[in-house]
């Protein structure tokens, strides 16, 4: 099994108003800096948007990655146009010249770019190892379905790793398991 690291849209401003949002991004940079060291390829998905005036548009305040996760030398950040990280970005083929056959997905927001991106990866012939504690929703959760941050969490750890993917296998995992210090 070779890995790959996925963080999604860790911005700024996004973790800012993400539930738990500095002690998920603390942990996805725990995450990152143990697979550095194992020697695990770490990729930065960013969401960026072309319109000037756009949510995601590079000029604007907070729109950088989380200095709680911070990008290092070797990271390769990949800037995506959809909730999809593989939709026109060239991901599946960057991991497939690393060697990785399984992708240990972390980032925001647990109920947009998290889905469509482990689901993609499936999809893509990719195992997909869901950091359950690894990801989150928006801090106000899904109030038009009527659920807590905590309840979209558990919905989509639950329904991800029990849905029928056409390709790879999802398996929750918890971020304390990932990439053990050696010896």
């Amino acid at each position: 099994m070779e890995r790959a690291l996925l963080i999604i849209d860790m911005h700024e401003f996004l973790v800012e108003g993400l539930w738990q949002g500095a002690e998920t991004a603390r942990r996805i940079g725990g995450i990152a800096d143990r697979a550095r060291r194992r020697g695990v390829p770490v990729l930065v998905l960013h969401q960026v948007d072309d319109d000037p005036g756009g949510l995601f548009a590079p000029e604007r305040q907070g729109r950088g990655v989380s200095p709680l996760i911070g990008v290092r030398g070797g990271d390769r950040v990949v800037p995506k146009w959809a909730t999809d990280s593989f939709y026109r970005t060239g991901l599946a083929e960057v991991l497939r010249d690393l060697g990785a056959d399984t992708l240990v997905v972390t980032g925001a927001a647990t109920d947009y770019c998290v889905d469509a991106t482990v689901r993609s990866a499936a999809s893509h012939g990719f195992d997909v190892d869901l950091v359950a504690d690894g990801h989150a929703p928006m801090s106000v959760g899904d109030p038009e379905a009527g659920l807590t941050p905590e309840q979209v969490v558990a919905h989509h750890n639950a329904v991800l790793s029990r849905a029928i993917h056409p390709g790879g296998k999802v398996r929750l995992v918890k971020a304390a398991e990932l990439f053990p210090r050696e010896g």
